[in-house]
């Protein structure tokens, strides 16, 4: 089996910062990563976690998750928690399975739609904890959904960014002007460059397409009322963690919108209770 040692995609990011960014700016920056873990397709070397698409194993009594006037939720993927590295700064159960349910339109009218910001939509979207022994069995999909294309995955640890508009930048770096090191073009870029091709991940910081992702999820709780200029948004935004975010994927058949992304936020407090029945989905895309 081959995997990524832990330091050695900080050691890249480190390096980067301190070459280019003053030495205490690089410090601070450094200090607001991540560990993560970026779930790509295993080769033959590699310890399966997961995989995207197939079907899911349910225990026998379970009913297929189904949003309620529109029809059952698609499988997206599923791991197994026991076999992720032991990186993540977080809470994350060491054993059982987590599966992740999406309503993707492929059944009912076309016209249902998950927005974060639309309560009565969030049923569109559910995590799913199996425990560790629970009896499971493979399930075929309900009529009318076409499962995706499974694919294989592999955990490799990375380090992870926050989003330059995160709000955790700005309270270490305070109020900064367009002259700012971090906001340096050639910085920017270079750390987006860093993370390549379909970024499915564990953990760790989210990796927008657009906005800040731990912001939508935000103000879709305090609600759509809510002015995007209100600090009440920084604040909440700080209360939640990335769980997992799938992108698009050709190997799966997966798209979401034009090559977009869904991310799955929780309350760090709610994944130590393991209330996976909380956590909120967004999805951006280009």
């Amino acid at each position: 089996m081959t995997q990524t040692a832990p330091n050695e995609p900080a050691d890249e990011l480190h390096d980067l910062a301190r070459e280019s960014l003053p030495a205490d700016v690089a410090e601070r920056w450094i200090g607001l990563l991540r560990p993560g873990l970026r779930l790509a397709k295993a080769d033959g070397a590699e310890r399966v976690v997961g995989r995207l698409g197939g079907l899911p194993r349910l225990p026998e009594d379970w009913k297929w998750p189904v949003w309620e006037g529109h029809g059952p939720l698609s499988f997206i993927a599923s791991f197994d928690c026991a076999a992720l590295p032991q990186i993540l700064d977080l809470d994350f159960p060491a054993d059982g399975t987590l599966a992740f349910f999406y309503f993707d339109g492929q059944v009912g009218d076309g016209e249902a739609v998950v927005w974060p910001d639309n309560p009565d939509t969030w049923a569109g979207a559910r995590v799913v904890y199996v425990p560790a022994g629970v009896p499971t069995t493979e399930r075929l999909s309900p009529e009318g959904l076409e499962p995706y294309g499974e694919v294989p995955l592999a955990a490799r640890a990375e380090a992870t960014v926050p989003h330059f508009w995160h709000p955790i930048v700005h309270e270490a770096f305070g109020t900064m002007d367009d002259d700012h090191p971090v906001w340096d073009e050639e910085f920017r870029e270079t750390v987006s460059a860093y993370s390549s091709g379909p970024e499915h991940r564990v953990g760790g910081h989210a990796s927008p397409v657009q906005d800040t992702v731990e912001c939508e999820v935000a103000h879709a709780v305090l609600g759509a009322d809510v002015s995007w200029d209100d600090p009440r948004i920084n604040e909440e935004a700080r209360n939640w963690t990335l769980l997992a975010q799938f992108d698009s994927d050709r190997g799966a058949g997966m798209r979401w919108g034009d090559c977009g992304v869904l991310y799955w936020l929780i309350r760090p407090e709610d994944l130590a209770a393991r209330r996976f029945d909380r956590a909120m989905l967004t999805w951006q895309c280009s």
